[in-house]
């Protein structure tokens, strides 16, 4: 169950820039819902790991990109608690 609710949370990811739609995750979500809470959860959570592990890993290139620059340290952008609605 955790590795499809991974890989749907993966592709669903992928999808949002082609779809534009910042609902798409809480969509595909109440879908999986309606049929099992578990796997909303699983699919919630992979979510939100691959969302962090994306905006850490964007982070990263853009401090390596000052740092090669010799430009200043931007800071870290605001936490995103809220990214994802419940």
């Amino acid at each position: 169950m955790e590795e499809l609710a991974d890989a749907l949370a993966k592709d669903t990811i992928d999808a949002l820039d082609l779809i534009q739609d910042d609902q798409l995750i809480q969509d595909v979500s109440r879908v999986i819902g309606a049929s099992s809470i578990t796997t909303q959860e699983a699919f919630m959570t992979a979510a939100r790991v691959r969302l962090a592990e994306k905006r850490a890993r964007d982070y990263l290139q853009k401090r390596i990109a000052e740092a090669k620059a010799g430009l200043a340290a931007s800071a870290p952008p605001p936490g995103a608690e809220d990214d994802i609605e419940y």
